[in-house]
């Protein structure tokens, strides 16, 4: 039997009704969708839950409650006697919908239905089984910290809540799934915030019709943004509470999905995912010069392959002063041959080690150096100047702050080689035009994805360049288009 999307109203006859959450709950059919018959104050009621929801404790002192319950009580209004004076518990509602008691009792919550009354009780008992909050491995910080994001969607709303409490802070509540109803949020700050972006994303998650999130936050962003072939991420992920939080004082809107570690932040630029929260923790010298050698980093992973090849392979290119690149004993392989072979091996050593246990990975590492840096050069399968020029690019690439920025930059890099393999310096050239096209052209949420440089803004992208002093920095971006522009008042003078 399918999801029912009717509503199906409670009644009065308590038979009924129990016999309807009966049989969509499939109570006979699971163990772990618990039915009680109880019987206080001469009234029949009926409790259900999921046993991997529940907390004993929570539903031992409901159900205790429920033994001081005198016959003359229930007498008028029994649901209202019953939530506003009996039920010891903060979170209770009413529903008139026994497919709203369905889904949350599906999500957690404990239910009675009680004899002669047409509405059902709600008690939130649920015990949400969660890890503790750790330092994302992805974000990690010398200074910062440590509470990364959960897979709980009240926890990760809270930790926000902890940075931010303004009370113009929106947390924005939505389900998506015919069957699996994942638990959303949209996060944003209303006072901040551009509505046109919260309305459009709302929209779109509204129009989602699917079985189940199967993959969840990125599924999300697939129907968000649609169908493309362009690997650049167009939204940012987090794991680190403070940087999200950073991002909605700036104005962007976030979206937290239940069951994921991580936050989408919406709407990102290119520059978004080269920042990281250790250039803000460190001063602003410092901070600048992290920046810049992060930057360094992002151009030898794109960079570095395609122009040694072209140097390498003509030496006039280079002239006099780049002579010295090449290869002495080409080998028998071809050197874009060996750069694939090279670049093919990278991303399974990483493969491989995602999926090695802990305790093996530095065997993994040995036995990987041992047989690339080695034994395949002494065999003739690679050159010395191959394995070095590869290892500084995939050393640029882990670099790179986002994960999803440092895969597409890969494609991008192996695009950039083929093409100065095949077509030389002019097939480069017209390949890297394509690709600054490609990201002049791509927009999210209707925001250029180069801004500041295209569209040119000289404040943003002189902030975007070197990191300023915070006092220093009071202005939103502009291309949020924010109801509140300012951060603070009037710069004051520093000491």
């Amino acid at each position: 039997m399918g999801t029912q999307d009717n509503s199906s109203p409670v009644y009065k006859d308590f038979k009924k009704n129990v016999q309807f959450l009966k049989e969509q709950l499939r109570v006979d059919d699971n163990f772990d969708v618990i039915h009680h018959q109880l019987v206080h104050a001469e009234r029949k009621m009926a409790l259900f839950y999921v046993d991997g929801f529940a907390n004993n404790y929570s539903l031992v002192e409901t159900i205790k409650s429920l033994n001081n319950v005198e016959t003359s009580d229930l007498k008028k209004d029994p649901i209202d006697t019953l939530t506003q004076s009996i039920i010891p518990h903060q979170e209770v509602e009413t529903t008139d919908d026994l497919e709203t008691v369905i889904t949350q009792v599906l999500s957690g919550q404990s239910a009675f239905i009680v004899e002669d009354c047409d509405e059902a009780i709600l008690v939130d008992t649920r015990e949400y089984s969660i890890r503790s909050p750790q330092e994302p491995d992805l974000e990690r910080v010398v200074r910062g910290p440590r509470d990364g994001f959960v897979e709980t969607i009240v926890f990760n709303a809270g930790l926000i809540r902890r940075h931010i409490r303004d009370r113009s802070l929106n947390m924005k509540y939505m389900q998506v799934g015919t069957r699996s109803k994942k638990d959303i949020a949209i996060a944003y700050i209303d006072s901040i915030a551009d509505q046109d972006i919260v309305d459009k994303l709302t929209q779109s998650i509204e129009a989602i019709e699917v079985d189940g999130l199967s993959m969840g936050e990125k599924t999300l962003e697939e129907y968000i943004f649609g169908k493309r072939l362009n690997p650049y991420p167009l939204v940012r992920y987090t794991e680190r509470s403070d940087t999200a939080s950073v991002h909605l004082l700036e104005g962007h809107v976030l979206i937290i999905v239940d069951g994921s570690p991580s936050v989408m932040i919406c709407p990102t630029t290119f520059w978004h995912h080269l920042q990281h929260a250790e250039e803000y923790r460190q001063s602003p010298v410092v901070g600048m010069f992290l920046r810049w050698v992060r930057f360094a980093a992002i151009l030898i992973a794109l960079f570095l392959l395609p122009m040694w090849y072209l140097l390498a392979t003509d030496q006039q290119l280079g002239g006099e002063n780049f002579q010295f690149i090449g290869i002495e004993q080409p080998g028998q392989i071809p050197i874009f041959v060996q750069f694939l072979l090279a670049e093919v091996g990278v991303e399974i050593l990483r493969m491989a080690a995602i999926h090695t246990p802990s305790a093996l990975a530095t065997a993994l590492g040995l036995v990987s150096a041992i047989l690339i840096g080695e034994i395949a050069v002494e065999v003739g399968l690679f050159t010395h100047e191959v394995i070095l020029y590869i290892a500084a690019a995939v050393i640029g690439s882990y670099a790179t702050p986002s994960y999803e920025m440092s895969l597409a930059n890969r494609i991008f890099r192996l695009i950039f080689l083929t093409g100065a393999a095949a077509f030389g310096s002019t097939g480069f050239i017209i390949i890297i035009t394509l690709w600054i096209l490609l990201l002049i052209k791509t927009k999210t949420l209707d925001v250029p994805y180069l801004w500041p440089f295209i569209p040119f803004d000289g404040r943003a992208f002189l902030l975007t360049l070197f990191r300023s002093p915070i006092p220093y920095n009071d202005l939103r971006p502009s291309i949020l288009h924010t109801t509140d522009p300012t951060r603070q008042k009037p710069k004051r003078k520093l000491l």
